[in-house]
């Protein structure tokens, strides 16, 4: 029963981590907010994690790419033609920014812009987070090469990214659903062009 509320706790940090980096970044999410919005106990917090912040904000971003990397591939699974996968994914962002109320953002995008010199471990984790989503994004869109799919799909997770900003700042789920069609149309553009 212990190990089971061990468990308990050292996963309540790694999501309360996880909201709090969604919410303002690396600098959000400190000890005291994580132990605060978990409930565990501050001295478990080292019991848990050893190495401290870094530690947990590489677990919890670890977490969560996995996470995102099933809703990516969930929006976009499924969907007929490149521009309907775009709009899908995209649509699916809008939906997910407009639930959280427009106080979440991505967790690694929020990190990266916590990033100093003294964190290269986690920028390592950060660099490694973005390769695998655009890789999975690219392996969805067959432009008959693998480099201008690879390319094109690292323009989708910046579009994400930059929506995450504005959605923010707007209030708004608009500059998702503007990005999805902008993009959906040039998707579309490719497979006509690559016939």
């Amino acid at each position: 029963m212990k190990v089971l509320s061990e468990r308990g706790s050292r996963d309540k940090m790694i999501e309360a981590a996880i909201l709090l980096m969604r919410g303002s970044g690396l600098t959000g999410a400190g000890i005291n907010g994580i132990v605060r919005e978990s409930g565990a106990p501050k001295g478990s917090v080292y019991h848990f994690f050893p190495h401290g912040k870094s530690q947990i904000a590489t677990e919890a971003l670890n977490v969560y790419s996995a996470r995102v990397m099933s809703f990516i591939d969930q929006a976009l699974a499924g969907k007929r033609g490149p521009g309907g996968k775009v709009k899908a994914l995209f649509r699916a962002f809008a939906r997910r920014v407009e639930e959280g109320g427009f106080g979440q953002s991505c967790a690694a995008g929020a990190v990266s812009l916590d990033l100093d010199a003294d964190l290269q471990e986690l920028q390592a984790v950060l660099k490694a987070t973005f390769i695998a989503w655009i890789a999975l994004i690219a392996g969805h869109f067959d432009f008959g090469d693998k480099s201008r799919a690879k390319s094109f799909a690292g323009l989708v997770l910046t579009a994400i990214e930059g929506a995450y900003v504005r959605c923010r700042a707007e209030r708004s789920a608009r500059p998702f659903i503007e990005a999805g069609e902008w993009l959906a149309a040039l998707a579309d553009q490719q497979i006509r062009g690559s016939r």
